[in-house]
């Protein structure tokens, strides 16, 4: 897409970010979303066997937590998990692998759009089930104090996981131990088809709160604001001060699933069309940039080609891939 010249603003905006870390942010966002849409089109084209959740739309939550983190640092991830990969280290072709079944991927293909893991950036994976990975992530850092590293766990999951008794268990107990984790809640307004107003009574930080938990509420469609509160976060973590909870507002702009095309008896078409024009968090950071004069539009639309260019590749990668060996099913499982 073409970036027109922004609109003249009374005060140039005061950069918080250096010029390298700015389109370093813009790069992953932007991979994020040519990754899903990409996705998006290898489902209707029948090429990608089950289902994918898209996370299209929350984009600066991902990219700006996990750039608060170091590569040793860990994150788990939920069934929407393709951002939180991507954004901590993963690479596109393996990632297209996966989800298309082939042995290339990260789990050689055994894993697919939900299951996604990757040891070697600290992925230590997605979660179909919802709230599933919160014990995993607590039970990370409560290693990394055992071993007395300085690492922190961060564990990513949307508001319906409010509903699951399994993640109060683990707050309490990384509350009662100073456990070195970050539950970030992406509330994208919605569980599965039905508004969150519906679901969760109360203040979403005062559950983590009543825990004894330091907690954040902020905008999630601002990728600096959720680096500068990830970066206070995680240095509040990785200091030993205990487990923080940030609560991110975002929003999915495509359905819970790619195949939930037809969204109007859950949610009006006019709020979707308002997050997308006015919210849109890639839209947000590009005006930003150009306000800021960290990048022309000529600038944004080579970095946009180049990522196209790596996403059509790998793609092509995915889709070239062996399937794996039948003689794998009995592999890489535990019983």
């Amino acid at each position: 897409m073409a970036h027109p010249k922004p609109k003249s603003a009374s005060k140039k905006p005061s950069p918080t970010l250096s010029r390298d870390q700015a389109l370093h942010f813009y790069r992953q966002m932007l991979k994020i979303r040519l990754f899903e849409e990409q996705v998006n089109q290898l489902y209707l084209g029948a090429k990608m066997p089950g289902l994918a959740h898209l996370y299209i739309g929350q984009e600066a939550v991902a990219v700006g937590v996990c750039e608060a983190l170091r590569r040793d640092d860990y994150i788990t991830s939920t069934h929407r998990g393709h951002g939180h990969c991507l954004a901590k280290g993963a690479s596109v072709d393996k990632m297209f692998a996966e989800l298309l079944g082939k042995a290339p991927g990260y789990c050689r293909g055994k894993g697919g759009s939900m299951h996604i893991a990757d040891q070697d950036t600290g992925n230590l994976g997605a979660n179909a089930i919802v709230s599933g990975s919160a014990g995993i992530a607590t039970g990370a850092a409560m290693s990394a104090k055992m071993r007395g590293s300085d690492q922190v766990a961060v564990c990513f999951f949307g508001e319906g996981a409010l509903g699951q008794g399994l993640l109060y268990e683990v707050m309490n107990m990384a509350s009662l131990w100073k456990l070195p984790v970050i539950y970030v809640c992406e509330n994208n307004q919605y569980n599965e088809y039905t508004s969150c107003r519906e679901t969760t009574a109360g203040e979403v930080a005062a559950r983590a709160e009543a825990f004894g938990i330091h907690s954040e509420t902020i905008d999630g469609q601002d990728v600096q604001l959720v680096y500068a509160t990830g970066l206070k976060l995680v240095t509040w973590a990785r200091s030993g001060e205990g487990p923080a909870f940030l609560h991110c507002n975002t929003y999915r702009f495509h359905g819970h699933h790619v195949g939930d095309i037809d969204r109007a008896y859950y949610r009006a078409k006019t709020e979707e069309e308002e997050w997308k024009s006015m919210r849109d968090p890639v839209k947000l950071f590009t005006e930003w940039l150009q306000k800021s004069e960290m990048a022309d539009g000529r600038l944004l639309d080579q970095i946009e080609n180049e990522i196209a260019m790596e996403i059509k590749e790998a793609v092509n990668f995915a889709l070239n891939a062996p399937y794996p060996d039948p003689n794998e099913v009995d592999q890489h499982v535990y019983a």
